[in-house]
């Protein structure tokens, strides 16, 4: 059994959430050349509920099965935190997202992620 196989969904939201900051910060560091706060600024466009949900939406018709799944079993997980600043549908919209992100990275589709990742940045 693989190790994305044992997570829980909210454990796939948790390295989804990371794997995608990170991959957004690379972009806009290889943007152009800000001082740090602006750096901030724009990554901060793509690194938010809303973002990801428009994200997920965007490509929901172009999952396969096992990726709809991912997002099925993440957006139904009952989490003990709520949404801080978008209303509850975004939130868990946004945690399917990070979790498909977590499933594609642990389960090693580079290719595919990359895909996604790319979706979910648009300067």
């Amino acid at each position: 059994m693989e190790i994305y196989e044992e997570l829980s969904p909210l454990a796939l939201a948790f390295i989804g959430d990371a794997i995608h900051t990170a991959f957004v910060r690379e972009q806009v560091l290889l943007g152009e050349k800000n001082k740090l706060n602006n750096y901030h600024t724009a990554a901060k466009k793509f690194c938010n509920a809303k973002s990801q949900k428009e994200t997920l939406e965007k490509i929901a018709e172009n999952l396969s099965e096992e990726e709809k799944n991912v997002v099925r079993k993440a957006r139904n997980c009952h989490s003990k935190h709520s949404a801080k600043n978008f209303d509850e549908e975004t939130y868990k919209k946004a945690t399917a997202f990070e979790a498909l992100i977590g499933y594609l990275y642990l389960s090693k589709q580079e290719e595919r992620l990359k895909e996604i990742l790319n979706c979910s940045i648009k300067f």
